[in-house]
C-alpha cells in the first residue's frame, strides 16, 4: 500500500490526505457492479448514454468506462457552477450542442454532488431534450448539503461537507491529476 503524501499546496491553501487511491478504485468496482446488472439488458440499439460532466468527472469517467460491460456511447458535456472554493449557484453550460438525446437513455457521470445544481439544471435540461430516461452516477456526495429531489441512483462514496481535491477535482484548475483525494486543512 502506498503512503499518501503528508501535505499539498496548491495556489495558497494547504490539503491533507482523505481518501487514498485504493478506496476510490474499491468504491468505482462496487459502483460499475451497479450499473452492469442494471443495465445488463442494453443492446446496441438503445445503448445507453454516458454523459460526463467536465472537467471534474473525467478520471471518474474513464475509470467506470473500464468497468462496464454493457454497450454504451460516451459523451461529455462542460457545466460548472464553482469559482474557488465556493459554489456560485449558478450552472453555466449546453448540453444540446451537436447530440440528440431524444428517446435516450442517459447516465449522468458526476464527479462530487453537493449543492446539487448542476444535477438539477442537467436533469432539466436532457429531459427538455427529449431524453427517456435520466440516472445520475457519482463518485461522491454530501448527504449534509444535497437536498434536491433529483435522485442520486448510484453513489460510489459519501464525504462529509468539506472541500476536497484530486482525482479530478480541482482548486481554481490545479489538483486534478493526484491520484487521491485530499481535503482542505483547518
Amino acid at each position: 500500500m502506498e503512503i499518501m503524501e503528508k501535505k499539498i499546496t496548491l495556489h495558497d491553501k494547504s490539503f491533507v490526505p482523505f481518501i487514498p487511491n485504493e478506496e476510490i478504485e474499491k468504491a468505482i468496482d462496487a459502483v460499475a457492479e451497479q450499473l452492469n446488472r442494471d443495465f445488463a439488458d442494453a443492446t446496441e440499439a438503445d445503448a445507453p448514454i454516458l454523459l460526463c460532466t467536465l472537467n471534474g468527472a473525467v478520471m471518474f469517467a474513464a475509470e467506470l468506462l473500464k468497468r462496464v460491460s454493457f454497450p454504451c456511447i460516451f459523451k461529455a458535456a462542460k457545466m460548472s457552477s464553482y469559482v474557488g472554493t465556493n459554489s456560485t449557484g449558478v450552472v453555466q453550460g449546453d448540453l444540446a450542442a451537436g447530440f440528440n438525446y431524444k428517446g435516450k437513455r442517459v447516465i449522468v457521470i458526476e464527479d462530487i454532488v453537493d449543492t446539487g445544481n448542476t444535477i438539477v439544471a442537467m436533469t432539466k435540461q436532457l429531459k427538455a431534450l427529449g431524453a427517456k430516461e435520466v440516472k445520475v452516477c457519482t463518485l461522491l456526495v454530501k448527504p449534509d448539503v444535497y437536498d434536491k429531489d433529483v435522485k442520486l441512483d448510484y453513489v460510489a462514496m459519501e464525504i462529509p461537507n468539506r472541500f476536497i481535491v484530486g482525482f479530478g477535482l480541482d482548486y481554481d484548475d490545479l489538483g486534478r491529476n493526484i491520484k487521491d483525494i485530499y481535503v482542505l486543512e483547518s
